[in-house]
C-alpha cells in the first residue's frame, strides 16, 4: 500500500508560517516582559533589603548582643520585627566570621552564610543576587559596628525571586489577557488571509504553483509563434523567444514600456493597444508578420493584452506571385480581347473585299507593335522586365490609361533573382498607378528604369489624385491597394515593395511631383547576371 504525502496548499503554508511568526513574537514579548519584571524586582526589592539590613544593624541590642553567648534568644525579636517590616524571605544576624547567630529561619543558626561578592568583611554594605539552596535571591548585607568603630558582625536580609509566571505578570496584571487577545486576533487574521490566498491560488500548493510556472515558461518558449503580454501601464510583462526573434529585440525587454522599444511605430501601437484585433499585418525589418491581439482579464477586470504573431513572409511572397499571375492573366485577357477585335476588323474587311484598307490596317498594326517592342527593347535589355512592360502597356490601354516608358530608361540584363524582384516591384507600382489614374484626364503613367551608379532605380509617376497626407505613415505597412482582395486577403503590394527594398539593402520613397499625382522611387544595388560579368 502506497501512502501519499498530503501537501499543504500555499494558503495552508502561509497559515502555518504566520502562526509560527505570531508564536515567536509572543515568546519574544514574554521574554522581554520577564526581563523587565526581573530588573524591576531586583531594583525595588534590593533597595528594600538594604533598608531592613541597615535598620537592624543600627539597633543597639544587636550591637550589644551579637558577640554574646545568648545572642540567638536576645536578637530573635529584632529579627522577627525586621521580617515583618520588610516582607523579606529571611532576616539574619551573623558574626564577623559569617556564623549566623540569629535568623528568622532557625535552621540557619550556627551555619555559615553565603557571602558571594559581598565585601561586608571590609565593613562595606552590599546588595546583589545570591544562590541559596538552589534558589536565586536578592540579598543585602549591612555592617554591625560598635561605638568605637569596631566591626562586630553584619545583618542579612534576603528575598527569593518570584516564579516565572509571577514575574511575567508582575508589571501588567492583564498581560496574559492581552497576549490571549493578541493571539486570538492574530489567529483570526491569519485564517482570513489564508482563505483569501486560497481563493486567489485556486487551492494550489507552492510546489504546484512553481511547477505550473515552469511548465508555462517551457511552453511559451518552445512554440514557434511569438507571444507578447503587456499590462495596463504599457509595460511588457512577458516575451517568449519566438517574439524576441520575430521582432528583432535584444537585451532585457520585460519590464520596459512598449513605447521605448526599438520597433516601428505601428508595431508599438499594435502591442500597446488593449482591444481585440484579428490578423493584423505588420512589417518588421525583412519580415511580414500576422498578429492577433486579445484583451486579458482576471475576474472581470482588465489586466492588459496578449498579442501572438506568426511569420508569414513566405506566404506573402506566394500570395504576391499568385497576384502577379492573376495580373498576367488579366493582361493576356486584355491582349486577347484586343486581338479578337482586330481579327474581327480584318475579317470584315476581307468580306467586303476592301483589300487596300486591309493593307493599311495591317501596316499600321505592325508598325505600332514593332515600335512598342523596339522602344522597350532599346531601353530594357532584361527580357522579364521588358515582357512585363509590354503586358502592362496593353492592360493600361484597356482602361484608357497611357503607359509611357521614359526615354532616359536604360536597364541591362539582370541575374534571375534581381529580375524576379524587379518584376514584382514594377508590377505592383504600375498596377497601383494605373488604378489611381482611372477616370482622370490626363490618365498617364510614366515608368523610368535606369542605372544610378552601382544601383538600379525604378521611378513610377502617375497623374492620379496622389496619396492623402494621413496615409503616408501607414501606406507601406498596412498595404495600400484599391484592387479586389485575393483569396480573402488584403492588398499588401506596397509593404512587399518595401520588404524587397529592405532585403536588398535599398530604399523606397513616396514623393509629390510638381505636376501632381504621386511618384514612387525604388532603389536597390545591381548584382551580376553571369559569372564574371559585373553589371555594376
Amino acid at each position: 500500500m502506497v501512502v501519499r504525502r498530503t501537501r499543504l496548499t500555499l494558503a495552508g503554508q502561509v497559515l502555518v508560517l504566520q502562526l509560527v511568526v505570531m508564536t515567536v513574537v509572543l515568546v519574544v514579548v514574554a521574554m522581554i516582559s520577564v526581563r523587565q519584571s526581573t530588573t524591576t524586582f531586583q531594583e525595588e526589592r534590593g533597595s528594600a533589603m538594604r533598608s531592613v539590613a541597615e535598620y537592624i544593624a543600627n539597633v543597639s541590642v544587636v550591637r550589644d548582643q551579637v558577640d554574646e553567648i545568648g545572642a540567638t534568644r536576645a536578637l530573635a525579636p529584632t529579627v522577627d520585627r525586621g521580617l515583618q517590616l520588610s516582607g523579606a524571605t529571611t532576616v539574619a544576624i551573623a558574626r564577623i566570621d559569617g556564623t549566623v547567630v540569629a535568623s528568622s529561619d532557625p535552621s540557619e543558626v550556627g551555619s555559615r552564610t553565603e557571602l558571594g561578592d559581598s565585601r561586608i568583611a571590609e565593613g562595606r554594605g552590599w546588595s546583589g543576587d545570591l544562590e541559596v539552596d538552589g534558589n536565586r535571591v536578592v540579598a543585602a548585607h549591612a555592617p554591625v559596628i560598635a561605638d568605637d568603630g569596631t566591626l562586630l558582625g553584619f545583618t542579612i536580609a534576603t528575598q527569593e525571586y518570584p516564579r516565572l509566571w509571577d514575574r511575567l505578570t508582575d508589571d501588567a496584571t492583564d498581560l496574559a489577557l492581552f497576549l490571549g487577545i493578541g493571539a486570538l486576533a492574530g489567529g483570526l487574521g491569519t485564517w482570513w488571509v489564508s482563505r483569501v490566498l486560497k481563493r486567489r491560488t485556486r487551492g494550489l500548493g507552492s510546489a504546484e504553483i512553481a511547477t505550473l510556472a515552469d511548465h508555462r515558461e517551457a511552453l511559451l518558449h518552445s512554440i514557434g509563434e511569438g507571444v507578447v503580454a503587456v499590462d495596463t501601464d504599457g509595460r511588457v510583462t512577458l516575451l517568449n523567444d519566438g517574439a524576441r526573434a520575430l521582432l528583432g529585440l535584444r537585451g532585457d525587454v520585460v519590464g520596459r514600456r512598449v513605447a521605448s522599444l526599438d520597433l516601428p511605430a505601428d508595431v508599438r501601437t499594435l502591442l500597446g493597444d488593449h482591444d481585440d484585433a484579428h490578423d493584423e499585418v505588420v512589417v518588421v525589418g525583412d519580415r511580414v508578420l500576422v498578429a492577433n491581439r486579445r484583451a486579458a482579464r482576471s475576474q472581470g477586470r482588465g489586466i492588459g493584452s496578449v498579442t501572438s504573431m506568426r511569420d508569414r513572409t513566405e506566404l506573402v511572397s506566394l500570395r504576391n506571385q499568385l497576384s502577379s499571375n492573376l495580373s498576367i492573366s488579366d493582361t493576356l485577357r486584355a491582349q486577347t480581347h484586343e486581338f479578337a477585335n482586330r481579327l474581327h476588323t480584318i475579317s470584315g474587311l476581307v468580306e467586303l473585299e476592301e483589300y487596300d484598307e486591309l493593307a493599311q490596317l495591317l501596316g499600321s498594326l505592325t508598325r505600332e507593335t514593332a515600335d512598342l517592342d523596339a522602344s522597350i527593347r532599346d531601353h530594357v535589355a532584361d527580357p522579364a522586365v521588358a515582357a512585363l512592360l509590354v503586358a502592362k502597356s496593353s492592360a493600361a490601354s484597356e482602361v484608357a490609361v497611357r503607359l509611357v516608358l521614359d526615354d532616359a530608361s536604360t536597364l541591362p540584363e539582370l541575374d534571375r533573382d534581381l529580375s524576379a524582384d524587379l518584376t514584382t516591384v514594377i508590377g505592383n507600382l504600375v498596377d497601383n498607378a494605373i488604378d489611381a489614374c482611372r477616370g482622370h484626364d490626363p490618365a498617364e503613367v510614366v515608368v523610368r528604369i535606369a542605372r544610378a551608379g552601382a544601383d538600379v532605380e525604378v521611378v513610377v509617376t502617375d497623374t492620379g489624385p496622389g496619396v492623402a497626407p494621413q496615409l503616408r505613415d501607414s501606406i507601406f505597412v498596412r498595404g495600400f491597394s484599391t484592387k479586389p482582395e485575393v483569396l480573402g486577403g488584403r492588398g499588401i503590394g506596397l509593404p512587399l515593395v518595401r520588404l524587397i527594398a529592405t532585403r536588398r539593402g535599398g530604399t523606397v520613397e513616396l514623393t509629390d511631383p510638381a505636376e501632381g499625382g504621386a511618384r514612387f522611387v525604388f532603389t536597390v544595388p545591381l548584382l551580376t547576371s553571369t559569372p564574371g560579368q559585373v553589371l555594376a
